[in-house]
């Protein structure tokens, strides 16, 4: 869907770029259309009031014109539906109208500050770094006009988070191309992404992911829940996300599309600063980073987590997988992406807990996948799927191990 567009718009985004490191550029462009979409969105909830306030069957109608357009200021009628309420300097008329000025990348910090103040979630997690963009003079106000073409139009026929939820999404995975092997660290392909929400079909209840990069997981779960019948806002999100600018990532993305999310106090270490330590989910997505070495094991020899046995301290993928079991509920499921070599390494007591996993019967699927499907490692990849109680779930799948080389089914 607008495919078209969307490459059109990167292909004029990436050009503006010129020198400047996407690594950088990336918050830039992302935070612009953030701030487009939650501008567009107000604008929409403001036409809707226009609207009822004339219409005298309607349960907001006014009687009086003179009180109707001063009410479409009132800032609890966009909050009570959910709606970011945006103060004047911060919409995008208003920054569109200044786009030429040499000071635009200052008035737009002071905006999202605006914007914070005003809306207690988005505290902390816009990334105020216009004023110090190093892109070349007059780039940012032709960025700004690039992106005023995206929104909610009569001709786009679909409400303005869509298209723009799209189109961040689109932009994060080329971002990740470009970035190469950082770019790796934010983003999980959509196509694994789909295979994890398709298998474990998430429809109801709490979804975590300890290791959330850019929130695909959040965002693919909630298409699935819709694309079945489901309601928006039938599962509650919780994530955790170490790296500052990842985390504020996130929460845009997710923000973009309305979503209520709990992404902890802060960004922060997993292991060792878990931000929803009570937390027993009902399903589990992740694709923690593979092989950490240095993830600070030797601090937390008899944690509790460790049920099946303490993970080595020169690799963490069975310290991710016991953290993540330790979070799921007496029902939950989780799917899991690691390195081949979790299937069969046998270091440091790696093959120890794969036994005592196995014989407690919590690993329920296990997946090979193709070659090259990720832009941060040549490394082969698996699927693990967990299940606290395999006969709690569809048919009783207690004693049972299904194994699926996929390793030939890979596609361009």
């Amino acid at each position: 869907m607008h495919q078209d567009l969307k490459k059109t718009l990167w292909a004029a985004a990436d050009k503006l770029r010129s020198s400047m490191d996407a690594a950088e550029y990336k918050h830039i462009v992302l935070g612009l259309i953030f701030l487009k979409y939650i501008s567009d969105a107000f604008d929409e909830r403001r036409a809707e009031l226009q609207a009822a306030f004339a219409d005298e069957s309607h349960e907001l109608y006014l009687p009086d014109p003179e009180d109707r357009a001063p009410s479409t200021e009132a800032r609890d009628y966009y909050t009570m539906v959910n709606c970011f309420w945006v103060p004047g300097a911060a919409r995008w008329e208003t920054v569109r109208a200044n786009a030429k000025q040499a000071d635009i990348g200052t008035r737009i910090d002071r905006a999202l500050d605006a914007i914070e103040a005003d809306n207690p979630r988005l505290k902390g997690i816009l990334d105020k770094r216009f004023g110090r963009a190093q892109l070349e003079p007059g780039k940012l106000g032709e960025l700004i006009d690039l992106i005023s073409t995206i929104g909610f139009t009569s001709s786009v026929g679909h409400h303005a988070k869509d298209l723009l939820g799209e189109v961040y999404e689109y932009f994060l995975g080329q971002f990740a191309n470009a970035e190469g092997k950082k770019g790796g660290q934010f983003y999980t392909p959509a196509s694994v992404v789909k295979v994890l929400v398709e298998v474990l079909a998430p429809h109801k209840g709490k979804v975590y992911d300890p290791c959330c990069g850019s929130g695909g997981m959040f965002v693919q779960s909630e298409k699935f829940i819709e694309s079945h019948g489901g309601k928006f806002g039938d599962i509650s999100i919780y994530g955790q996300e170490a790296n500052p600018t990842t985390w504020r990532l996130v929460a845009m993305n997710l923000a973009i599309r309305g979503m209520d999310f709990n992404l902890g106090k802060e960004p922060a270490d997993t292991f060792h600063r878990d931000q929803h330590p009570d937390l027993k989910a009902d399903y589990v997505l992740a694709n923690p980073p593979f092989n950490i070495s240095d993830w600070g094991g030797d601090r937390l020899l008899d944690d509790k987590r460790w049920v099946h046995g303490t993970p080595p301290t020169g690799n963490a993928n069975y310290a991710w997988l016991q953290h993540i079991l330790h979070h799921l509920g007496p029902r939950g499921q989780a799917g899991v992406v690691l390195a081949n070599g979790s299937m069969s390494s046998n270091q440091n007591s790696e093959g120890e807990i794969r036994r005592a996993m196995v014989e407690a019967d919590v690993v329920e699927v296990m997946v090979a996948l193709p070659p090259q499907l990720f832009f941060n490692t040549q490394i082969p990849a698996c699927l693990w799927f967990l299940a606290k109680d395999k006969g709690k779930v569809g048919r009783d799948r207690r004693g049972e191990v299904l194994f699926i080389d996929a390793r030939k089914l890979g596609r361009t």
